[in-house]
This record gives structure tokens, C-alpha cells and sequence, in this order.
């Protein structure tokens, strides 16, 4: 391969034929995975970009693979339904020999083809490699199909020391001297990415919440690029809400504090991307197309996971009467960006005491022209609710009026900052809880089948209380409504 091979030809074919089976091992016991389940059918290369020559000690190949599967939706299910492919991207260490401190990222010994004889590896826990990205990043430019860019007035400096962050999520994280941290997406679509669109906008606004991107990495698509990676300021000492939360749990301490400022920034970023960014009215058809798209993933969900069918009729009401408010023109709403899958791990609090958002890539699972359309802010809001009650689930027993209390308090944190209490729309914010519900149903049952049960518990009380008589307005709002 040249220094900087990036079109699949012949030489790359053989290179991919070569590592395919290592990576059908490989592929899916990684976290980042999505098609855990589902066997592999068939690679198909994107892109090889030689970051170092893989003559090298060590070579360093970035590789942009995509992986067909088949759909599996029962016992019965033959291979000829596949999904669409899904891209992923890979950044491959290559050895003679692999040091007994990198065994744990092995990914195989390559027996032919161009890289025969030798060992290849995950380079992310290469100390060496992983340097070699940020000095790419440092220097904006060209490699073959890769595109390094950096804002205009960021300032990185050299020899920075990296490391990987411990809790992989869907995707990898390096942190550089403490200073940096660079997010590398590893199932890639094309076109513009949130993490990336939306802090941009907001360091435009001058908002403090959310780290500006310092640099960010692309590549060439057929018809629109992708986003491979954003490098951002890292808050040193900074926990984030998750962590947090469990502690106060494990010490039986009150939280509502943390999740009032938490609603505070909340509103902050929300502000911030109002004026960054368009927003819109929503009238009768638009309400009525937000409860159509929640009653349509409720019933996919329910096909993928048998265990959220006996709750499906319940819970279609709370996307009825959405639509119904819609029909009667009782609404006031505006949609504009929002962050799309805000929880407290996606929260951090620095040593100052301030919160700050991260994470705007948006649901992964859900397609990218999705998360990139605007929505009400009671998107974010009942992300958040249904975090609380994560954290109290996670107790044993668990903690119902630990979460109804930061429920509460995240709630007038908001109101404090935008005005407006989103207890006061309780019917949007019912159908966006249920949504997410639904949402984490099908996460769990694919990538964490232990943590299934939680998501089920809060459908089935939220399927219980459509089932309950209605409450009277003036008492619609009580911290109760929104278990």
C-alpha cells in the first residue's frame, strides 16, 4: 500500500479479504458495536488511509468498513433479509509481534495478503498511535481520503500525553495531557454530525456550557462527508452526573440541588440554540406528525422486543392524546435544535460546581436527518426525567421519591432560567418520556439485555397511569404525574 492508499482497488480488496475473518470475531464483542446478535454476512471496504506505513514499527491503517447483517426477527428467520450496512470506523495498529502491555486490544495474526505474517491490533491503546492522531489534528490537511481541520483560533499544543477513557460507550474517547479530548465516532453516516453542527453554533453564541470544538476529522463520502471525530477542551476533574447521582445514592444523599443547576444549564443551552439556529411553529399537521413518528417507533419496538408488546395499546395513548391536542389547536409550541439524548451521563460537573452538556451526536440509532430536524425542548426535559429515574433504579431497593424529587428540581431549575415549567404541557412531556422509554427498551434489549428491566418498569407505570382515570388540570403537575 502507498502512504496514503484510500480507494478500494485490488491490493486493498486483498487487504480487507485478509482481515476478515479476525474481524467477524472481533467486531462484535466491541461495545461500540450495534449488530450484536446478528451474524456477519459480508465487508465491504470505504476507505484505507496508511496514517503510518503498515512496513512500519508499528504501522497504523485507518480503515472505514462497512458490515452487512442479517435481520433476525425470530427463531425461524432466514439470512436473504439483511439491514441496511452499517459503516464503521477502524483504526488498526500493525506489528511484527504484539508487547505483552497491548494484548488486551488484539485483534488477530493476519495470515495472507499484504499484511501476512503480521499482528494487528485496536491502536487506540497504542500510546504511540494514539499521539500520532492529535499531530495530525494540529496540522490541518489531507491524508488520502481524510480531512484534519482545526477552528481558526485553537491553540494545541505538541506532545501531549493520551489515554484512553475507561467507560466506552458508542464510541471511543482519547484524552491528551488532560487538556483535550478527541471523540472518535465509530459508526459513521453521512453528513453534517450534531456533535460537531451544534457546538460550533454554540461557541458562536458565546455559550460556556458546552467545550468548543478546537478540531475535528472528516472523510470523503459519495455524496456528503463524514464526520469521523471532534477534538474538544477537556474539563479537568470534572465528574459527570451519572457517577454523581450514584453516589448520592449509595449515601442516601439529597441530589435535588445538582439537578436544579442541571436544569439551569439545561435552559442555558436550549436559549443558546434558539438563537443560533432556526426554529418553528409547530401547528395541527406538525403535532400531528410528532405523535404519528412516536406511535411508528413504538410499534417497531415492539416488533424487536417482544417484552414491550403487552404495554403497546396503553401506551399508544399518551401519542393520541398529543395528536389530539394537535387536532384541537390547543398548542403554543415551538421546536428548535436540541441536544437529542440528554442524560446525566451525558452531564459533567467541573470542580467550579458549574454543569456542562456534551454528547450533541443525538440518538445513534436513530437516522441522522432525524436528529438533525428540530423538536420541542420537552425532548431534552424528558430525557433528563428518565435519567433520575435510571439512577434510582439502579438502587436496590430503588429510590422512587429520590427521583421524584430531582425530577421536581430539574424541572423549576428550567423554569427558573426559560420561564416556562415543563410540567405545565404535561400531555408533551408524557408522550416524549414515553418515546424515550420506548427508545431504551430497544438500546438494552440490544447492546446491555441486563439493564432491559428498567426501561420496562417505567413503561409499565406509565402504562398503568394512562389506564388510571384523569386527574384534574389543577392538579396535573404534581411531581407524581411523571414517575
Amino acid at each position: 500500500m502507498s502512504e496514503a492508499a484510500t480507494r478500494p482497488s485490488a491490493h486493498t480488496g486483498a487487504l480487507l479479504a485478509s482481515l476478515d475473518p479476525l474481524l467477524r470475531g472481533w467486531l462484535p464483542r466491541q461495545r461500540w458495536f450495534a449488530g450484536k446478535g446478528r451474524p456477519v454476512t459480508d465487508f465491504q471496504l470505504v476507505s484505507a488511509t496508511e496514517l503510518l506505513p503498515t512496513r512500519a514499527e508499528p504501522g497504523l491503517l485507518h480503515l472505514l468498513v462497512r458490515v452487512r447483517q442479517p435481520l433476525l426477527a425470530g427463531p425461524d428467520t432466514t439470512l436473504d433479509h439483511e439491514l441496511p450496512a452499517d459503516c464503521y470506523q477502524l483504526l488498526v495498529g500493525v506489528r511484527a509481534e504484539l508487547p505483552p502491555r497491548l494484548a488486551p486490544a488484539l485483534i488477530g495474526h493476519v495470515a495472507d495478503g499484504p499484511l501476512a505474517g503480521r499482528t494487528v491490533y485496536e491502536a487506540l491503546g497504542d500510546p504511540r498511535l494514539a499521539a500520532l492522531l492529535l499531530e495530525r489534528l494540529r496540522i490541518p490537511g489531507r491524508l488520502g481520503a481524510l480531512r484534519f481541520a482545526r477552528a481558526e483560533h485553537a491553540e494545541i499544543p505538541p506532545g501531549l500525553a493520551p489515554r484512553t477513557l475507561g467507560a466506552e460507550q458508542s464510541n471511543s474517547s482519547l484524552v491528551y495531557g488532560d487538556t483535550y479530548i478527541l471523540k472518535l465516532f465509530r459508526r459513521v453516516v453521512p453528513g453534517v454530525n450534531p456533535d460537531l453542527e451544534l457546538p460550533l453554533a454554540l461557541a458562536r453564541q458565546g455559550c460556556a456550557r458546552v467545550p468548543a470544538p478546537a478540531a475535528w476529522l472528516t472523510a470523503e463520502g459519495a455524496d456528503e462527508p463524514l464526520v469521523l471525530g471532534v477534538l474538544q477542551p477537556y474539563v479537568r476533574g470534572a465528574t459527570d452526573g451519572w457517577e454523581l447521582a450514584l453516589r448520592a445514592l449509595a449515601k442516601g444523599e439529597d441530589f435535588a440541588a445538582e439537578a436544579r443547576a442541571l436544569g439551569r444549564a439545561t435552559a442555558e443551552v436550549h436559549a443558546a440554540l434558539a438563537a443560533a439556529l432556526p426554529t418553528v411553529s409547530l401547528g395541527r399537521a406538525q403535532v400531528e406528525l410528532l405523535a404519528q413518528g412516536m406511535t411508528d417507533r413504538l410499534e417497531a419496538a415492539a416488533r424487536a422486543v417482544p417484552a414491550l408488546r403487552p404495554y403497546e395499546p396503553a401506551l399508544r395513548t399518551a401519542y393520541q392524546a398529543l395528536a389530539d391536542l394537535g387536532t384541537g389547536g390547543a398548542t403554543a409550541w415551538t421546536a428548535q435544535r436540541v441536544h437529542g439524548d440528554l442524560h446525566l451521563g451525558q452531564c459533567l460537573r467541573a470542580p467550579s460546581g458549574d454543569w456542562q452538556l456534551i454528547d450533541f451526536e443525538g440518538e445513534p440509532a436513530r437516522p441522522l436527518g432525524e436528529r438533525r430536524l428540530p423538536q420541542p425542548a420537552a425532548r431534552d426535559v424528558a430525557g433528563m426525567l428518565r435519567s433520575f429515574d435510571y439512577a434510582a433504579r439502579s438502587c436496590r431497593p430503588w429510590a422512587p421519591d429520590w427521583a421524584e424529587a430531582c425530577r421536581a428540581a430539574y424541572c423549576t431549575g428550567y423554569a427558573e432560567v426559560s420561564g416556562r415549567d415543563p410540567r405545565t404541557e404535561p400531555v408533551l412531556l408524557r408522550a416524549h418520556e414515553t418515546d424515550k422509554a420506548v427508545y431504551e427498551a430497544v438500546y438494552e434489549a440490544r447492546h446491555r439485555p441486563d439493564w432491559l428491566p428498567v426501561p420496562l418498569a417505567a413503561l409499565d407505570q406509565l402504562a398503568a397511569d394512562a389506564a388510571a382515570p384523569s386527574r384534574d388540570p389543577d392538579t396535573a403537575c404534581r411531581p407524581d404525574d411523571f414517575r
